[in-house]
């Protein structure tokens, strides 16, 4: 007794036992796609050091997410200062 897991990839799985087989269909779709899944979870993983170049990224853009985020650190940095600058203003008068 088998029940069907992924029958356009012929997987079944056996209660008795466990396990998740395939019932003579080969495993390489699977297999393709569990390797590009690995490569997508690198790819975001890696993005968090701002390093290197990803998947779908062009070439010599190896420093984009540094550079994007020091920008986006310095303009809201601005931002925050000056509405608490405006504040203390203000407040003095």
């Amino acid at each position: 007794m088998f029940i069907l897991v992924l029958p356009e990839f012929g997987l079944v799985a056996d209660p008795m036992v466990g396990i998740v087989t395939s019932a003579g269909e080969s495993l390489a779709p699977v297999l393709e796609k569990v390797a590009e899944l690995e490569a997508v979870s690198n790819d975001i993983v890696n993005m968090l050091s701002g390093q290197g170049n990803y998947l779908a990224s062009f070439p010599n853009r190896e420093k984009a997410l540094v550079v994007a985020g020091s920008m986006n650190a310095f303009w809201y940095g601005m931002a925050v200062g000056l509405v608490i600058a405006g504040v203390f203003v203000f407040h003095l008068i």
